[in-house]
Formats: structure tokens, C-alpha cells, sequence
């Protein structure tokens, strides 16, 4: 069984999918801008949607910091930007191969 954890380098705009301290997958994200800034701190994912509709593309993990979580997005072109009020934002694609890897529970580690 794969002990999967998440990174988010808020510097990089990169999020990395661990298997103990192996990253076996990286991402590019879109994250907070200067007024609404993503929280760095160690969360973990406490829900999961598919379809949550308006700007959350196609897929929802929601993180024990109320409000924030890892989407999709139906702009693509945010990705790699700081455009988002906090949340993580991933091209749809993306958020649903990571959803289907990481159960509820996961460890989320956002540094700056």
C-alpha cells in the first residue's frame, strides 16, 4: 500500500505527490493571490466531490482549513499563476488523476 502525501510549493507553483519521500508525480498549480493567499501549514484532505461545479473545474478535496481545498478549474489558463483566494487550483485533467490516488486522510503539506 503506497504511503502518499502532498506537497505544495507555493514558490514553484508545483504540487508533488509523494510515495514516502519518492516523488512519483508532479503538477503544475495555481495558487492564492497577494490579498488571499493560499495557507502554508500541514492539513489533510477531509473530503472529496466530484462535479462541484462553478469555478471548481471537475473535482473537490477539501483540507481541515475550512474553505481551502485542492480543485480543478474551469479556466485553465489561471495554472501557474496567483489568481486563486486561497485555494489550490490544478488543470481537471490532473485534479482527477491525483483524486483517484489519494484516499480521504491524506497528508498536505503547503510550504511557501
Amino acid at each position: 500500500m503506497p504511503d502518499y502525501r502532498i506537497i505544495v510549493d507555493l514558490s514553484e507553483r508545483q504540487l508533488q505527490l509523494l510515495d514516502g519521500d519518492t516523488v512519483v508525480r508532479s503538477f503544475p498549480v495555481g495558487i492564492g493571490k497577494m490579498l488571499t493567499q493560499t495557507p502554508t501549514g500541514d492539513f489533510v484532505i477531509i473530503n472529496k466531490q466530484a462535479n462541484p461545479g462553478g469555478p471548481f473545474g471537475a473535482f473537490w478535496m477539501g483540507l481541515s482549513k475550512p474553505h481551502y481545498g485542492i480543485h480543478g478549474t474551469n479556466d485553465p489558463s489561471s495554472i501557474g499563476h496567483e489568481v486563486s483566494h486561497g485555494c489550490i487550483r490544478m488543470y481537471n485533467q490532473d485534479v482527477l488523476a491525483l483524486s483517484k490516488l489519494v484516499p480521504v486522510g491524506t497528508r498536505v503539506t503547503i510550504r511557501p
